[in-house]
């Protein structure tokens, strides 16, 4: 496909996935206008300041005036494309908020004008394209596929992950129309070495939905594993080892103190939501979500039996957190399983410290990150819950007095002082 002449793009939401997309269209010679609602934010990136890891502040700074922060929503009227990268939570009934997403199509709508194409990348139940942002958009009195275009492509970030980005990843498309679906793909295909285009967005929305289920089924299924194989007295790394031995048939999940990041948590929920929608019980999905949930619960009951096996109550005991990140070599901390192992050891009665090289602070828990070599040395039990790879595991390992490893770092040192999930 020819590349298309320098265009200009909005990306609205500018968080781990629409900067990374923002730097990506401006790599390839295209002027980014960047959206947001979080004034503090679009400050930041107007000094040139990158709070997200994939795009550092050198790399923002190369994009020059080919990238523009800002809070006004009039700017987006003279892009070619507007990309909406907004956040899509739960609510406390653990049901889709899609607040930031149809906030979003209010604006694009009031700055809407003809020829331009609206795709949404937000992770989200299949029929929220066309049944949310289609009508919102049409009150602008143009029709889809005509006057505007409206696509969905799944964002498919890993915060952190090199070996696969934007350019390498294929980008699932699918359009309102089929004048929609050439319109999206010829963008995409600006930053996208492949391009999937599927025949609905309804189809490209449940593609993302079905990625992300299948590793909370799986991670759930390893984590129950693990809880059984703790009764049985087996090791589960063991097993693990020994099963992914079959080339063929098998993937590999190992287990750990549960399941953090936007996506993973969250989508299953996405999906039982829209089933319910149909009378239909979407019980196998939900039960991993449900698994997902409560394993933080059982790394708790690991440290609290690791502490009695040596004579100690979990009550008064020091413990150190080391990473509350909800992956290696990154700062999110969105649903990160380590904040529930923190809330659930304070209700115990511990004393809880932690230390991560990503995160300084955690306002909500009232703590910082504390220098770790002198906190190991005072912790009556350390729990690694992140691994990140900067740091020294045998030395932590040597000058702590108990570690429990819920990542399985420490299994080559085979240290007396170490608990393993």
């Amino acid at each position: 496909m020819p590349r298309l002449a320098g265009m200009q793009i909005g990306i609205v939401g500018l968080g781990y996935v629409g900067l990374p997309l923002a730097a990506a269209f401006g790599r390839a010679g295209h002027r980014v206008v960047g959206y947001d609602v979080n004034a503090p934010r679009v400050e930041r990136l107007g000094r040139g300041e990158s709070d997200i890891e994939d795009v550092t502040s050198e790399e923002l700074g190369e994009l020059g005036d080919r990238f523009t922060a800002t809070g006004d929503p009039t700017l987006l009227a003279d892009c070619d494309a507007v990309l909406i990268c907004v956040p899509t939570p739960l609510v406390a009934e653990r049901e889709p908020d899609l607040t930031y997403v149809r906030e979003s199509a209010e604006t694009i709508a009031s700055v809407l004008r003809e020829g331009q194409l609206v795709v949404l990348e937000s992770t989200t139940y299949p029929g929220t394209t066309r049944e949310e942002l289609l009508p919102r958009l049409e009150r602008s009195g143009l029709e889809v596929g005509r006057g505007f275009f409206l696509a969905y492509s799944p964002e498919r970030i890993d915060p952190g992950r090199i070996n696969h980005t934007i350019a390498t990843t294929p980008k699932v498309v699918g359009g309102i129309t089929p004048a929609c679906l050439e319109r999206a793909e010829r963008i995409y295909s600006e930053v996208c070495d492949e391009v999937v285009p599927v025949s609905s967005p309804e189809a490209a929305e449940l593609s993302k939905l079905l990625e992300n289920i299948f590793r909370s089924v799986n991670i759930a299924l390893v984590n129950e594993l693990a809880q059984l194989t703790d009764r049985l007295g087996i090791d589960i790394w063991e097993v693990v080892d020994a099963a992914s031995s079959k080339p063929f048939g098998f993937m590999r999940f190992e287990p750990g103190p549960g399941m953090g990041g936007h996506c993973l948590p969250v989508d299953p929920f996405y999906l039982a939501y829209k089933a319910r929608q149909h009378d239909f019980a979407t019980e196998f999905v939900e039960l991993a979500g449900k698994i997902n949930q409560a394993h933080p619960l059982f790394c708790v009951s690991n440290i609290q039996r690791a502490l009695n096996d040596r004579e100690k109550s979990v009550k008064g005991s020091r413990v150190l957190i080391v990473g509350v990140a909800y992956k290696s070599g990154v700062a999110d901390l969105r649903e990160s399983p380590a904040l529930k192992i923190i809330d659930h050891l304070r209700e115990l009665g511990a004393e809880v410290s932690y230390h991560d090289p990503h995160v300084s602070a955690l306002p909500e828990q009232a703590l910082e990150s504390v220098a770790l070599e002198e906190a190991v040395a005072a912790a009556d039990a350390v729990a690694i819950v992140t691994a990140h790879p900067q740091l020294d595991y045998p030395a932590l390992v040597a000058a702590a007095s108990l570690v429990v490893d819920f990542r399985g770092v420490t299994r080559p040192l085979e240290a007396d002082n170490v608990v393993l999930l």
